[in-house]
Protein backbone atom coordinates (compact mmCIF):
# COMPACT_ATOMS: atom_id res chain seq x y z
CA UNK A 1 0.00 0.00 0.00
CA UNK A 2 1.27 3.51 -0.26
CA UNK A 3 1.28 6.00 2.07
CA UNK A 4 0.41 10.04 2.15
CA UNK A 5 4.05 10.58 4.01
CA UNK A 6 5.20 11.16 0.07
CA UNK A 7 3.02 12.37 -2.37
CA UNK A 8 3.94 9.56 -5.69
CA UNK A 9 2.64 12.29 -8.02
CA UNK A 10 4.41 15.70 -7.02
CA UNK A 11 6.58 16.99 -9.42
CA UNK A 12 5.67 14.49 -12.09
CA UNK A 13 5.08 16.30 -15.11
CA UNK A 14 1.43 16.16 -17.23
CA UNK A 15 1.30 14.39 -20.22
CA UNK A 16 -2.30 14.90 -22.59
CA UNK A 17 -2.34 12.19 -25.75
CA UNK A 18 -4.15 13.08 -28.36
CA UNK A 19 -5.90 10.49 -30.77
CA UNK A 20 -8.41 10.26 -33.03
CA UNK A 21 -9.48 8.97 -36.69
CA UNK A 22 -7.38 10.62 -39.51
CA UNK A 23 -8.86 13.69 -40.84
CA UNK A 24 -10.04 14.24 -37.47
CA UNK A 25 -8.37 17.58 -37.03
CA UNK A 26 -5.56 16.52 -34.67
CA UNK A 27 -3.11 18.64 -35.60
CA UNK A 28 -5.33 21.69 -36.50
CA UNK A 29 -6.15 20.87 -32.28
CA UNK A 30 -2.33 21.37 -31.56
CA UNK A 31 -1.86 24.60 -33.61
CA UNK A 32 -4.47 26.12 -31.79
CA UNK A 33 -3.40 25.21 -28.24
CA UNK A 34 -0.06 26.03 -29.20
CA UNK A 35 -1.00 29.46 -29.96
CA UNK A 36 -3.17 30.36 -26.98
CA UNK A 37 -1.50 32.80 -24.42
CA UNK A 38 -3.07 30.00 -21.65
CA UNK A 39 -1.35 26.86 -22.88
CA UNK A 40 1.45 27.85 -21.22
CA UNK A 41 5.34 26.27 -21.99
CA UNK A 42 4.34 22.54 -24.04
CA UNK A 43 6.47 19.85 -25.69
CA UNK A 44 4.88 18.07 -28.37
CA UNK A 45 5.88 15.06 -29.64
CA UNK A 46 4.34 14.00 -32.91
CA UNK A 47 3.53 10.99 -34.55
CA UNK A 48 3.42 10.56 -38.37
CA UNK A 49 3.36 7.87 -40.99
CA UNK A 50 4.97 9.09 -44.11
CA UNK A 51 8.69 10.54 -45.11
CA UNK A 52 7.53 14.02 -45.05
CA UNK A 53 6.69 15.92 -41.65
CA UNK A 54 3.84 17.77 -43.05
CA UNK A 55 2.52 17.77 -39.39
CA UNK A 56 5.43 18.67 -37.87
CA UNK A 57 6.07 21.79 -40.17
CA UNK A 58 2.74 22.90 -39.14
CA UNK A 59 3.16 23.25 -35.89
CA UNK A 60 6.81 24.47 -35.39
CA UNK A 61 6.52 28.10 -35.59
CA UNK A 62 4.20 27.70 -32.59
CA UNK A 63 6.51 25.66 -30.63
CA UNK A 64 10.23 25.41 -30.08
CA UNK A 65 10.11 21.55 -28.44
CA UNK A 66 8.84 19.82 -31.25
CA UNK A 67 9.70 16.21 -31.99
CA UNK A 68 9.25 14.18 -34.94
CA UNK A 69 8.90 10.68 -35.44
CA UNK A 70 8.18 9.28 -38.67
CA UNK A 71 7.96 5.92 -40.36
CA UNK A 72 5.55 3.94 -38.19
CA UNK A 73 2.90 4.27 -35.37
CA UNK A 74 3.50 4.85 -32.11
CA UNK A 75 1.72 2.26 -30.51
CA UNK A 76 4.08 -0.40 -32.39
CA UNK A 77 7.06 -0.15 -34.31
CA UNK A 78 8.09 3.33 -33.11
CA UNK A 79 7.14 2.62 -29.97
CA UNK A 80 11.04 2.69 -28.45
CA UNK A 81 11.15 6.18 -30.08
CA UNK A 82 8.42 7.53 -27.75
CA UNK A 83 10.26 6.40 -25.28
CA UNK A 84 13.48 7.64 -26.30
CA UNK A 85 12.19 10.94 -26.77
CA UNK A 86 10.24 11.52 -23.95
CA UNK A 87 13.93 10.64 -22.20
CA UNK A 88 15.45 13.20 -24.36
CA UNK A 89 12.96 15.98 -23.78
CA UNK A 90 14.22 15.60 -19.56
CA UNK A 91 17.76 15.32 -20.89
CA UNK A 92 17.64 18.46 -23.52
CA UNK A 93 15.88 20.46 -20.81
CA UNK A 94 18.10 19.79 -17.76
CA UNK A 95 20.68 20.44 -19.89
CA UNK A 96 19.57 23.91 -21.38
CA UNK A 97 19.13 22.72 -25.17
CA UNK A 98 15.52 23.15 -24.89
CA UNK A 99 13.14 25.85 -23.11
CA UNK A 100 11.84 24.92 -20.18
CA UNK A 101 8.35 22.82 -20.19
CA UNK A 102 6.04 22.35 -17.62
CA UNK A 103 3.95 19.52 -19.54
CA UNK A 104 3.98 17.06 -22.41
CA UNK A 105 1.25 16.79 -25.71
CA UNK A 106 1.37 13.57 -27.60
CA UNK A 107 -0.31 13.55 -30.90
CA UNK A 108 -0.43 10.09 -32.24
CA UNK A 109 -1.31 9.09 -35.71
CA UNK A 110 -5.31 8.17 -36.80
CA UNK A 111 -4.24 4.71 -37.14
CA UNK A 112 -2.85 4.38 -33.23
CA UNK A 113 -4.65 2.42 -30.44
CA UNK A 114 -3.71 4.35 -27.67
CA UNK A 115 -3.64 1.18 -25.27
CA UNK A 116 -0.06 0.33 -26.08
CA UNK A 117 0.89 4.11 -25.64
CA UNK A 118 -0.66 4.32 -22.33
CA UNK A 119 0.77 0.88 -21.09
CA UNK A 120 4.56 2.47 -21.96
CA UNK A 121 4.07 5.60 -19.84
CA UNK A 122 2.83 2.94 -17.71
CA UNK A 123 5.27 0.26 -17.29
CA UNK A 124 8.65 2.54 -18.39
CA UNK A 125 10.15 3.28 -15.00
CA UNK A 126 12.14 6.17 -15.90
CA UNK A 127 9.13 7.62 -17.64
CA UNK A 128 7.12 6.83 -14.79
CA UNK A 129 9.30 8.49 -12.69
CA UNK A 130 9.32 12.07 -15.03
CA UNK A 131 6.06 11.73 -16.11
CA UNK A 132 2.22 10.95 -15.24
CA UNK A 133 -0.74 10.69 -17.86
CA UNK A 134 -3.06 13.52 -17.06
CA UNK A 135 -5.43 12.30 -19.70
CA UNK A 136 -6.05 10.50 -23.30
CA UNK A 137 -8.12 13.21 -25.24
CA UNK A 138 -10.04 11.67 -28.57
CA UNK A 139 -11.38 13.15 -31.60
CA UNK A 140 -14.21 11.75 -33.71
CA UNK A 141 -14.86 13.19 -37.02
CA UNK A 142 -18.77 13.62 -37.45
CA UNK A 143 -18.74 13.13 -41.28
CA UNK A 144 -17.09 9.89 -41.31
CA UNK A 145 -17.28 8.49 -37.75
CA UNK A 146 -20.36 5.66 -38.46
CA UNK A 147 -17.94 3.94 -41.36
CA UNK A 148 -14.85 4.33 -39.40
CA UNK A 149 -16.54 2.55 -36.02
CA UNK A 150 -17.66 -0.19 -38.87
CA UNK A 151 -14.73 -0.93 -40.34
CA UNK A 152 -11.83 0.18 -37.96
CA UNK A 153 -11.18 -1.41 -34.23
CA UNK A 154 -9.35 1.22 -33.38
CA UNK A 155 -11.70 4.55 -33.52
CA UNK A 156 -13.50 1.94 -31.43
CA UNK A 157 -10.92 1.97 -28.92
CA UNK A 158 -9.93 5.64 -29.14
CA UNK A 159 -13.28 6.44 -28.12
CA UNK A 160 -13.06 3.91 -25.41
CA UNK A 161 -9.78 4.76 -23.77
CA UNK A 162 -10.99 8.28 -24.14
CA UNK A 163 -11.21 10.77 -20.96
CA UNK A 164 -12.84 13.81 -23.07
CA UNK A 165 -14.54 13.68 -26.39
CA UNK A 166 -14.77 16.60 -29.08
CA UNK A 167 -16.51 15.52 -32.24
CA UNK A 168 -15.08 17.88 -34.73
CA UNK A 169 -16.48 18.72 -38.42
CA UNK A 170 -20.38 19.26 -37.07
CA UNK A 171 -21.02 21.92 -39.71
CA UNK A 172 -20.27 19.28 -42.53
CA UNK A 173 -22.50 16.68 -40.91
CA UNK A 174 -26.08 15.41 -41.80
CA UNK A 175 -28.51 16.36 -38.89
CA UNK A 176 -29.63 13.20 -38.59
CA UNK A 177 -26.68 11.47 -38.29
CA UNK A 178 -25.15 14.02 -36.52
CA UNK A 179 -28.32 13.48 -33.38
CA UNK A 180 -27.50 10.01 -33.00
CA UNK A 181 -23.47 10.27 -32.53
CA UNK A 182 -23.67 11.35 -29.27
CA UNK A 183 -25.87 8.03 -28.06
CA UNK A 184 -23.55 6.21 -30.32
CA UNK A 185 -20.24 7.33 -28.30
CA UNK A 186 -21.78 7.04 -24.83
CA UNK A 187 -22.74 3.33 -25.90
CA UNK A 188 -19.04 2.92 -25.94
CA UNK A 189 -17.57 5.09 -23.00
CA UNK A 190 -20.54 6.94 -20.78
CA UNK A 191 -17.65 8.35 -18.30
CA UNK A 192 -15.90 10.42 -20.82
CA UNK A 193 -17.24 14.06 -21.38
CA UNK A 194 -18.30 14.78 -24.80
CA UNK A 195 -17.74 18.38 -26.12
CA UNK A 196 -17.92 20.01 -30.12
CA UNK A 197 -15.20 21.59 -31.48
CA UNK A 198 -14.72 23.69 -34.19
CA UNK A 199 -11.54 24.47 -36.13
CA UNK A 200 -9.86 23.13 -32.99
CA UNK A 201 -11.29 26.36 -30.94
CA UNK A 202 -11.17 25.39 -27.71
CA UNK A 203 -9.50 26.55 -25.00
CA UNK A 204 -6.40 24.62 -23.25
CA UNK A 205 -8.32 23.57 -19.70
CA UNK A 206 -10.63 21.73 -21.83
CA UNK A 207 -7.92 19.28 -22.24
CA UNK A 208 -5.82 19.58 -19.26
CA UNK A 209 -6.15 18.66 -15.60
CA UNK A 210 -8.26 15.68 -16.22
CA UNK A 211 -6.29 13.25 -13.67
CA UNK A 212 -5.03 13.34 -10.61
CA UNK A 213 -1.92 15.41 -9.54
CA UNK A 214 -1.47 14.85 -6.30
CA UNK A 215 -2.68 12.14 -3.58
CA UNK A 216 -3.57 15.06 -0.74
CA UNK A 217 -7.49 15.39 -1.54
CA UNK A 218 -8.85 18.82 -2.79
CA UNK A 219 -10.59 19.72 -6.34
CA UNK A 220 -8.81 17.47 -8.47
CA UNK A 221 -10.13 13.97 -6.72
CA UNK A 222 -13.55 15.34 -6.18
CA UNK A 223 -13.89 15.87 -10.00
CA UNK A 224 -11.88 12.58 -10.98
CA UNK A 225 -15.13 10.79 -9.42
CA UNK A 226 -17.36 13.20 -10.93
CA UNK A 227 -15.72 12.40 -14.23
CA UNK A 228 -16.28 8.57 -13.23
CA UNK A 229 -20.08 9.37 -13.38
CA UNK A 230 -20.65 8.60 -10.00
CA UNK A 231 -23.11 12.07 -9.16
CA UNK A 232 -24.21 11.65 -5.68
CA UNK A 233 -28.38 12.51 -6.98
CA UNK A 234 -28.28 10.46 -10.02
CA UNK A 235 -26.14 7.91 -8.09
CA UNK A 236 -29.39 7.74 -5.44
CA UNK A 237 -32.02 7.66 -8.01
CA UNK A 238 -29.85 4.80 -9.83
CA UNK A 239 -29.88 2.46 -6.09
CA UNK A 240 -33.34 3.08 -6.11
CA UNK A 241 -33.70 0.78 -9.38
CA UNK A 242 -30.84 -1.59 -9.30
CA UNK A 243 -28.34 -2.77 -6.48
CA UNK A 244 -25.50 -1.43 -8.92
CA UNK A 245 -24.67 1.70 -10.76
CA UNK A 246 -25.05 0.67 -14.62
CA UNK A 247 -25.68 3.26 -17.62
CA UNK A 248 -28.86 2.52 -20.03
CA UNK A 249 -26.59 2.55 -23.47
CA UNK A 250 -28.25 3.35 -26.15
CA UNK A 251 -27.20 3.81 -29.92
CA UNK A 252 -25.67 0.69 -31.65
CA UNK A 253 -27.45 -2.40 -31.56
CA UNK A 254 -26.18 -4.87 -28.98
CA UNK A 255 -23.35 -2.66 -28.49
CA UNK A 256 -19.96 -5.04 -27.08
CA UNK A 257 -17.67 -2.14 -25.76
CA UNK A 258 -20.04 -0.38 -23.07
CA UNK A 259 -19.52 1.22 -19.33
CA UNK A 260 -20.07 -0.85 -16.47
CA UNK A 261 -19.83 0.83 -12.71
CA UNK A 262 -20.07 -0.95 -9.38
CA UNK A 263 -20.15 0.44 -6.27
CA UNK A 264 -19.45 -2.02 -3.18
CA UNK A 265 -20.83 -0.90 0.35
CA UNK A 266 -18.00 -3.32 2.47
CA UNK A 267 -13.89 -2.60 2.66
CA UNK A 268 -11.50 -4.72 0.63
CA UNK A 269 -8.29 -6.02 2.11
CA UNK A 270 -5.72 -5.20 -0.37
CA UNK A 271 -4.85 -9.05 -1.06
CA UNK A 272 -8.52 -9.30 -2.13
CA UNK A 273 -9.34 -6.47 -4.24
CA UNK A 274 -5.76 -7.45 -5.77
CA UNK A 275 -7.07 -11.17 -6.36
CA UNK A 276 -10.53 -10.22 -8.02
CA UNK A 277 -8.68 -8.11 -10.22
CA UNK A 278 -5.99 -10.84 -11.55
CA UNK A 279 -8.97 -12.97 -12.10
CA UNK A 280 -10.39 -10.91 -14.07
CA UNK A 281 -7.27 -10.24 -16.00
CA UNK A 282 -6.72 -13.57 -16.39
CA UNK A 283 -9.70 -14.97 -17.38
CA UNK A 284 -11.08 -11.55 -19.25
CA UNK A 285 -7.48 -9.39 -20.09
CA UNK A 286 -8.43 -9.00 -23.55
CA UNK A 287 -11.50 -7.75 -23.02
CA UNK A 288 -10.88 -5.29 -20.33
CA UNK A 289 -10.16 -2.04 -21.78
CA UNK A 290 -10.16 0.73 -18.81
CA UNK A 291 -10.30 0.73 -15.43
CA UNK A 292 -10.74 3.97 -13.58
CA UNK A 293 -11.98 4.16 -9.53
CA UNK A 294 -11.53 4.77 -6.19
CA UNK A 295 -11.87 1.72 -3.44
CA UNK A 296 -12.12 1.34 -0.03
CA UNK A 297 -9.35 -0.86 1.30
CA UNK A 298 -9.83 -1.43 5.19
CA UNK A 299 -10.74 2.60 5.50
CA UNK A 300 -8.43 4.23 3.22
CA UNK A 301 -8.97 5.47 -0.01
CA UNK A 302 -6.88 4.09 -2.73
CA UNK A 303 -7.53 5.40 -6.27
CA UNK A 304 -7.02 2.39 -8.94
CA UNK A 305 -6.36 3.22 -12.74
CA UNK A 306 -5.48 0.73 -15.75
CA UNK A 307 -5.62 0.10 -19.39
CA UNK A 308 -5.66 -3.36 -20.12
CA UNK A 309 -3.86 -6.06 -17.90
CA UNK A 310 -1.19 -3.30 -17.27
CA UNK A 311 -2.18 -0.73 -14.04
CA UNK A 312 -0.79 2.11 -12.83
CA UNK A 313 0.48 2.01 -9.18
CA UNK A 314 -2.40 2.33 -6.68
CA UNK A 315 -2.49 5.98 -5.41
CA UNK A 316 -3.46 6.63 -1.22
CA UNK A 317 -5.36 9.56 -0.96
CA UNK A 318 -4.61 11.38 2.42
CA UNK A 319 -8.15 11.59 3.23
CA UNK A 320 -11.87 10.82 1.59
CA UNK A 321 -13.15 13.31 -1.18
CA UNK A 322 -16.31 13.30 0.75
CA UNK A 323 -18.73 11.28 3.09
CA UNK A 324 -19.14 8.62 1.21
CA UNK A 325 -16.27 5.81 1.40
CA UNK A 326 -17.76 3.03 -0.83
CA UNK A 327 -16.34 1.63 -3.42
CA UNK A 328 -16.57 2.60 -6.47
CA UNK A 329 -15.20 0.88 -9.95
CA UNK A 330 -15.99 2.24 -13.81
CA UNK A 331 -15.23 -0.83 -16.16
CA UNK A 332 -14.85 -0.14 -19.80
CA UNK A 333 -14.88 -4.08 -21.21
CA UNK A 334 -15.86 -5.99 -24.24
CA UNK A 335 -18.41 -8.59 -23.62
CA UNK A 336 -19.09 -8.42 -19.77
CA UNK A 337 -21.75 -8.13 -17.78
CA UNK A 338 -22.47 -6.36 -14.28
CA UNK A 339 -23.35 -9.73 -12.52
CA UNK A 340 -20.00 -11.36 -13.36
CA UNK A 341 -17.66 -8.38 -12.40
CA UNK A 342 -19.72 -8.11 -8.77
CA UNK A 343 -19.43 -11.94 -8.80
CA UNK A 344 -15.91 -12.19 -9.18
CA UNK A 345 -15.15 -9.41 -6.81
CA UNK A 346 -17.37 -10.64 -3.95
CA UNK A 347 -15.85 -14.04 -4.11
CA UNK A 348 -12.20 -12.89 -3.74
CA UNK A 349 -13.28 -10.88 -0.67
CA UNK A 350 -15.27 -14.26 0.68
CA UNK A 351 -12.24 -16.19 0.15
CA UNK A 352 -9.80 -13.33 1.87
CA UNK A 353 -6.67 -14.66 -0.34
CA UNK A 354 -4.54 -13.17 -3.15
CA UNK A 355 -1.50 -11.10 -3.35
CA UNK A 356 -1.27 -7.50 -4.00
CA UNK A 357 -1.04 -6.56 -7.98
Amino acid sequence: MATTDHDPLAGKIPITLITGSLGAGKTTLVRHLLSHPDTGRAAVVINEIGEIGIDDDLVRASSESVSLMANGCLCCAVRTDLQETLRELIGDRRAGAIPDFDRVIVETTGLADPGPVIQTLITDSMLNARYRLDGVVTLVDAVNAFDQLASSPETERQIALADRIFITKKDLSDPASLASLTPMIRAINAQARIRFCNMGQIHPSDLTGIGLDSARVGERPQQFLRDLGFDPERDAEAEAEAPYLGHRLVGRHDPLVKTLSVRFEQPFSWPAFSAAMEMLIGLRGKDLLRVKGIVNVEGSPVVVQGVGHIFHDPVTLDRWPGADTTSRIVFIARGMDIGSLRGVFEAARNLGFGHAF
